[in-house]
């Protein structure tokens, strides 16, 4: 979420010999790397009807952002994301997170699924902010997607406008945020949609 908002409501994943050499050396039948998960590119956000998306470097670790919500869940895990910004106040992340087990993977998915109910939850408890809750529903995405959002209005005057979504693909999970200063007439569900099935699409 902006980092505005977060502060009132939280008060805020061995260089060798050379390729061929390696590859000389390699044990007949020896498993390869799997392809590390891509991520959405710049131009695959909603559009902003106003400013350009830029996307940061793709980095490891749980962003800032995501920290409150999913913290906790994403303790045993390594993860990798890139943080996307605009000129103005709206911003976006994704987290992608491999755990290569399907089984364990759907458990995470699940279970982050109910952690934004739970943060939404929390952030409602807060006698200075007022947190609202809203599904959109799932996806029809590889091993699906599940859309959600949440708008917070602070005693002081700021409201601000969340769509989060969490999707998988086999032993992997993604995690989209998208989030701006409005309430839910400004969340452009749609097209985050769009941007979430094209995430979870483009993972491999």
């Amino acid at each position: 979420m902006p980092k505005r908002t977060r502060a009132g409501v939280l008060a805020a994943v061995v260089v060798g010999l050379t390729a061929g050499a390696a590859l000389s050396t390699a044990p007949a039948g020896a498993a390869t790397k799997a392809p590390a998960p891509k991520f959405l590119a710049a131009s695959e956000l909603p559009p902003h009807p106003s400013s350009t998306w830029t996307a940061g470097k793709v980095t490891d670790g749980v962003p800032e952002e995501m920290q409150y919500c999913f913290g906790e869940a994403l303790l045993a895990y390594d993860s990798r994301f890139r943080t996307f910004r605009t000129d103005l106040d709206t911003g976006a992340e994704q987290l992608n997170i491999v755990v290569g087990d399907n089984a364990k993977a759907k458990a995470l998915a699940t279970r982050l699924d109910k952690e934004v109910r739970r943060c939404v939850t929390r952030m409602d408890a807060d006698p200075e902010i007022e947190a609202d809750y809203k599904a959109y529903g799932t996806l029809p995405v590889e091993e699906g997607a599940r859309v959600h959002g949440f708008a917070t209005r602070a005693s002081w005057g700021a409201m601000d406008i969340h769509l989060v979504s969490v999707g998988r693909d086999g032993g992997t999970v993604t995690v989209v945020q998208w989030g701006q200063m409005g309430d839910f007439t400004d969340a452009p569900v749609k097209a985050f949609k769009k941007t979430t099935t094209t995430a979870v699409d483009k993972l491999y």
